[in-house]
């Protein structure tokens, strides 16, 4: 058993967007390395990125967003994200997604989240929605049904949503990510100063935790 006078601790932000299937994958990477590191003490947070903010607020159809963005790559791509996914556990289920949505009220809902300590909780519910149940989680009913799952207050979820509440900060943070050098998701910031960007393998994220341990400190007492 470790001395918890040399336990070590470490916060990991993660940048990530909701409907970015790379993003779900590094979750379970991350939670994948760090069932090997129970010695730590770990907070993960979760940031908002958008990979495509111009999305009206109502989404639109799934196809032909696709078919704009990605052509006729779009099959190759989505076969690459499952071979991906299935290794990591997760049976992505694309075709039953309808409609591609602005993620900003997602993004909202998980930073509440973290006040009722429920936001690693919310995460993983609206990935789950979107990528295997194929719901529109830029729909209020659907985020409203997160929150209540998660043990929040759905009444008042409810009446932030249909305000503007932390639009704003929503929108300074990812301008943050992006003053920073993000430019793509997931990207994970290893206690404040190592920046690694992609869905790395559980390994590769292991050795980054353990370089930034290395640099931050001593451990707590």
């Amino acid at each position: 058993m470790t001395d918890p006078s040399q336990r070590r601790s470490i916060a990991i932000d993660v940048v990530s967007d909701a409907v970015c299937p790379w993003c779900y994958i590094g979750k379970r990477n991350l939670e994948a390395a760090l069932a090997d590191l129970p010695e730590l003490d770990v907070e993960v947070r979760w940031r908002p990125f958008q990979l495509d903010a111009t999305i009206p607020p109502e989404g639109i159809d799934r196809k032909a967003y696709l078919e704009r963005k990605f052509g006729a790559r779009v099959g190759e791509i989505y076969n690459r994200v499952k071979d991906a996914g299935a290794g990591a556990g997760i049976p992505f289920a694309f075709e039953d997604i309808e409609r591609s949505p602005n993620t900003l009220d997602a993004h909202r809902l998980i930073r509440w989240a973290a006040s009722a300590g429920a936001q690693d909780a919310m995460v993983e519910r609206l990935f789950r929605d979107f990528f295997i149940d194929g719901k529109d989680i830029g729909d209020h009913a659907v985020l409203i049904e997160a929150a209540r799952a998660c043990g929040m207050d759905s009444g008042l979820v409810a009446d932030l949503l249909a305000g503007d509440a932390d639009k704003d900060n929503v929108r300074e943070e990812i301008a943050s990510a992006q003053h920073i050098g993000v430019t793509g998701v997931p990207f994970f910031i290893l206690d404040g100063k190592f920046g690694l960007p992609g869905a790395q393998p559980p390994d590769v994220l292991k050795r980054a935790i353990g370089k930034a341990l290395e640099k931050g400190g001593e451990p707590r007492s």
